[in-house]
């Protein structure tokens, strides 16, 4: 526009002091422009916290890793407990196509799960291997379940200061769905929502957010600011990042000690979701 409409801008009283500053700045020479703006530094309380599962919540003596490497060997996979164990807490049917992939020499990161191409051949292979897990996991959870100590009265500490309660796993539903019937906690009203793989579009599970973002939509919150997730896996890690959470806090209750765990993306290490409660007091997050 022209300098006169610039300044008769500028002297409107709904015009903002940044706009002001562009509209003289447009009147005269062209120069540098500087905005202020003013910045939300102090956040409110956390209004959701989202959990996994096995090695979390649930108490895992290395029982899901064993399981998939078990079913991995029934058909043919070429792997170790130990890489199984690096990248366990996705969607399980992934991971053994990443493991094939791997197998065959393609670049296959645990970012990339999900994505990752495989053939038709191996895709059965895939299947038939998440089949038979399926089956250990079912076996197992009908017996060796319980929570990780100090699980259920930190969602009760947590529903006390209004903070809702969400799980997420990469199980599919029908091992999600055991956990919690023997465990109680939706039941019981300890979990408000608890989430798996079958829950987002294509199965999509950690680590890509979506079963954060679901989890919020069911339970009304709007911002991931108000979030904060709790893992002891990598792929809890980058979930939590890729979802931009307030926090992202990783818990050594799980197969891996502070320092593999801690290579990855995360803002708080704690020992387990028994301290949570007191890091919530420290941080001012209630």
């Amino acid at each position: 526009g022209s300098a006169a409409s610039s300044m008769q801008r500028e002297s409107s009283p709904n015009v903002s002091l940044a706009e002001r500053v562009a509209c003289r700045t447009i009147a005269a020479k062209p120069v540098a422009i500087t905005f202020r703006a003013e910045v939300e530094t102090t956040m409110g309380p956390v209004k959701m916290v989202m959990f996994d599962l096995a090695g979390t919540t649930v108490r895992d003596e290395n029982y899901v890793a064993k399981c998939l490497f078990r079913a991995a060997q029934e058909v043919g996979i070429s792997t170790s407990l130990a890489e199984i164990g690096r990248n366990i807490g996705t969607n399980k049917r992934d991971l053994f196509r990443m493991l094939l992939a791997r197998e065959r020499g393609a670049e296959a990161p645990l970012a990339k799960i999900g994505s990752i191409a495989v053939s038709t051949d191996e895709a059965h292979v895939a299947d038939a291997a998440f089949d038979a897990y399926e089956q250990y996991m079912l076996e197992l959870y009908q017996t060796e379940i319980e929570e990780i100590a100090g699980a259920s009265d930190t969602f009760r500490w947590l529903r006390r200061h209004d903070v809702a309660i969400a799980t997420d796993t990469g199980f599919h539903k029908s091992i999600n769905c055991a956990i919690m019937d023997r465990l109680g906690w939706l039941r019981d009203g300890l979990v408000d929502v608890a989430l798996d793989v079958e829950d987002v579009p294509g199965e999509r599970g950690r680590p890509a957010p979506y079963m954060i973002f679901r989890a919020m939509e069911a339970l009304g919150v709007t911002s991931v600011h108000d979030v904060v997730k709790v893992g002891d896996q990598p792929a809890d890690m980058l979930e939590g990042y890729h979802a931009g959470c307030r926090a992202v806090i990783g818990v050594l209750s799980g197969p891996l000690d502070a320092a593999a765990l801690g290579a990855h993306r995360h803002t708080h290490l704690i020992p387990s979701v028994a301290d949570l409660p007191a890091l919530f007091q420290r941080e001012g997050w209630v």
